[in-house]
């Protein structure tokens, strides 16, 4: 590259990109990626705050999860600088530096959410295959340690990368295929010799997503052997759906991955705005639907979010959700009381069809389907 597209440190500036060919429809995209970012942001927030103020929660799963949490929000903040000013401002020029920083994170929270993935489905298997002793096993200074080994592991794997690539020489246009700095996208810039650099991707890559979705399959074979030697069927299903939102959030981590190399390495004659849609998918969807899922799928989380919508003033200076001492059940002429302690909630929302706020008392109109006992 010549002189003209260098720095002051002789290191060439990137050329992001929005959405090649559809460049009138960049403003809609980033109306969309905004709608994803105050999703993903607000979402994972709300996990988090609800581990922390509820303590029945205080357990190694949803530790994993608000772990889970806080690297959707290191993606989502990752990437929001670059792709803010390519779809938003047209700025699409990015420093070698600030690349390659950007990078580093992004692939360092990408490694991170396998281990984390691999974590919570130990968890499972402890829970599902060896109950008796999960306590012992899954201590808080266990819970932390493999935390700080998740950590540790990913931070070893991305902090060669940004020196292996600076030592390479830039000679061609360094446009990048996507609004973010990705290893993948800027090997293919330099005009040096690559091979180290692909022998250490490859060796990080089955080192960690490879080893961690092998290690995630075997503990769901073992959970679903266990599960299988269960003789009630209503067990084994209740037992199943308790693995559902990880198995989701392994689902939507990995298949968007797998489309990311696909599409690199077999898409030379795609469109361009493949790759960016692509990516888009690969970054953007996990830490958007992750609290969504965990949100309605998890039962302890979903009754949480409702209290928290619920407490709503009728009118005294006391917040009902605290105050109830007595539900009224209406179903048709049948009328019940059940007696409920104080601090405690609803039960199973989704049988109710109406709730009216009375005084101290919540009216709930039940659905006829709805089973009381």
């Amino acid at each position: 590259m010549g002189s003209s597209s260098t720095n002051s440190t002789g290191l060439p500036p990137f050329t992001l990109t929005g959405l090649p060919g559809l460049e009138d429809s960049q403003h809609w995209m980033f109306l969309l990626l905004g709608a994803l970012y105050s999703v993903s942001i607000v979402g994972n927030s709300l996990i988090l705050f609800i581990v922390k103020e509820e303590q029945s929660l205080h357990q190694p799963m949803y530790y994993f999860l608000s772990l889970l949490s806080v690297n959707d929000l290191g993606v989502s903040l990752s990437t929001l600088p670059s792709v803010l000013a390519t779809f938003c401002f047209h700025a699409q020029e990015i420093t070698f530096d600030a690349c390659m920083a950007q990078m580093f994170f992004i692939h360092l929270f990408s490694f991170m959410e396998s281990g984390i993935l691999l974590a919570m489905s130990f968890d499972r298997y402890v829970a599902i295959c060896n109950p008796l002793r999960y306590s012992t096993i899954l201590t808080d200074a266990r819970v932390a340690q493999m935390s700080l080994f998740i950590g540790v592991r990913s931070f070893c794997m991305v902090f060669p990368l940004p020196f292996l690539l600076k030592r390479l020489p830039f000679c061609k246009a360094n446009i990048l295929s996507h609004a973010y700095c990705l290893h993948p996208d800027l090997i293919r810039l330099p005009c040096g010799d690559i091979t180290i650099n692909n022998i250490f991707g490859l060796c990080i890559v089955l080192s960690t997503f490879v080893l961690d979705s092998v290690l995630i399959f075997l503990s769901y074979v073992l959970i679903l052997r266990s599960v299988l030697a269960i003789a009630s069927q209503e067990e084994r299903l209740k037992i199943l759906n308790t693995c559902v939102s990880h198995i989701c959030a392994v689902l939507i981590f990995y298949m968007p991955m797998m489309g990311v190399s696909m599409v690199h390495r077999y898409g030379r004659y795609a469109p361009p705005y493949v790759f960016t849609l692509m990516s888009l998918v690969y970054l953007f969807v996990p830490p958007m639907l992750n609290p969504v899922i965990y949100s309605i799928k998890t039962k302890e989380i979903r009754q949480r979010l409702i209290r928290l919508f619920f407490q709503v003033n009728p009118g005294n200076s006391h917040n009902v959700s605290y105050i109830i001492d007595q539900i009224i059940f209406s179903h048709g002429n049948k009328v019940s009381i059940w007696e409920e302690k104080r601090n405690s909630f609803l039960g199973d929302y989704f049988g109710f069809k109406e709730i009216v706020v009375m005084n101290n008392y919540f009216l709930l109109s039940i659905n006829e389907d709805y089973n009381l006992v």
